[in-house]
């Protein structure tokens, strides 16, 4: 599976290659997905088919659109372009089917490491690696003195440096809106801290402990330093701090990296101070405060045969390795498409691949993990309860719903 981090990295180093393709289909194709540029390009490609109508529906609120999108019968979306984190819902709810027919008969342009298999059956086609990590304006911390931070303890120290004399009051952005951004920040630096999420071999809740007390205590100490409506920020809100040269030091997307200076409003300023390096580490440890992830799509059980061909082969297209040819394409993500070579963009999530940083747990209960999480923490950062109340609060609320779903007796 692409979760090994090695073959991620070696995958990415092919040398181009280029195919004629005359994308033909005969049945609907419908997909819903996020909203980045990558998954905007995959979409493109999709509809630059003909034969049958091609829509997309790519939103910052996929997540709450594709299992309800998939579920009729015929189901409304054809493919929902998904995560290591959200397919496990898809898998969950058994709306998404096994492609590897489709593989057989359609997929000579595609690499053994985009193939994610669940349970030895290929489940979604992966197109693109993540991963959070830092990015910074160089020429702020030219401005302080200070390199930049390998750590989130640096990245304090500086922030405290860049207040103190007077170039920013709020130098730090993160992506910490209340529910899933700050759920997966906690994440992040829980298993920066050697946090694990569940005991040993079991669905069993295990966040209520001291990496996850010095997780939200780092988390808190961060977010002293941002805009004081920091839990209404995602990464659309973050980003567009940081373009407009509000804030120096974030960890972001790596999917997010090449618009940085190209999106409408960023400033002359940080277009040229714009740098990005690998995640970052914490509380002295050597595991990054990250995760590691995969995007890519895949076909909905509900759907006709036919359907279900042309969304697998539309798709396929999306990503064919002469898209690879194209600069603006290359720079928008760490692709895993055959023919991709690295650019300057793709840094940050090539370090966190060489820095063994962690994947994304891909398990069935971890959803309801981080829905928990997402519910529970903003009364925390919020200053309303201690660290170890929120996290009794998140295992309880886990609990309950793993008990509704049999994950727990």
């Amino acid at each position: 599976m692409f979760l090994k981090k090695v073959a991620l990295v070696s995958a990415l180093a092919v040398m181009a290659g280029s195919s004629s393709f005359a994308c033909e289909i005969s049945a609907r194709v419908s997909i819903v997905g996020n909203e980045f540029p990558a998954i905007q390009t995959v979409g493109a490609g999709a509809q630059e088919c003909s034969g049958a109508e091609v829509t997309t529906n790519l939103t910052k609120d996929h997540q709450s659109l594709n299992v309800p999108g998939m579920q009729g019968n015929p189901a409304e979306y054809t493919s929902a372009i998904v995560a290591n984190s959200s397919i496990v819902a898809l898998m969950n709810e058994d709306v998404i089917r096994p492609l590897d027919d489709l593989v057989a008969k359609h997929g000579q342009d595609l690499q053994s490491s985009q193939l994610i298999k669940v349970g030895g059956k290929v489940m979604a086609v992966a197109f693109m690696a993540n991963a959070q990590h830092l990015m910074y304006r160089s020429d702020v911390l030219d401005q302080i003195g200070v390199e930049p931070p390998k750590t989130y303890e640096d990245m304090l120290a500086a922030a405290k440096m860049i207040r103190d004399q007077g170039i920013m009051e709020n130098p730090i952005g993160g992506a910490y809106a209340a529910g899933w951004n700050l759920a997966q920040e906690f994440n992040n630096m829980f298993l920066g801290f050697g946090g694990s999420h569940f005991k040993a071999g079991s669905a069993e809740p295990n966040i209520n402990s001291e990496a996850g007390v010095n997780a939200l205590g780092m988390m808190k100490s961060l977010s002293e330093y941002m805009s004081p409506d920091f839990l209404t920020h995602d990464s659309n809100a973050t980003n567009a701090e940081y373009r407009a040269g509000n804030i120096a030091l974030l960890n972001m997307w790596g999917s997010r990296a090449a618009s940085q200076t190209t999106a409408e409003g960023v400033t002359e300023a940080v277009k040229n101070g714009h740098a990005i390096a690998g995640p970052m580490t914490v509380g002295g440890g050597s595991t990054p405060a990250s995760t590691l992830w995969w995007d890519g799509w895949t076909v909905a059980k509900n759907v006709s045969d036919a359907e279900a061909e042309a969304t697998f082969v539309a798709l396929t297209n999306a990503i064919r390795p002469a898209k690879m040819e194209d600069e603006a394409v290359r720079t928008q993500a760490v692709w895993l498409v055959d023919g991709y070579t690295p650019t300057d963009a793709a840094v940050g999530v090539f370090e966190a691949a060489k820095m063994a940083t962690t994947p994304y747990p891909m398990l069935p209960y971890m959803g309801l993990m981080h829905s928990a999480l997402g519910n529970e923490l903003s009364d925390f950062m919020q200053g309303k309860e201690s660290a170890e109340q929120a996290l009794a609060d998140v295992e309880a609320a886990y609990i309950a719903a793993a008990k509704e779903k049999g994950f727990l007796q």
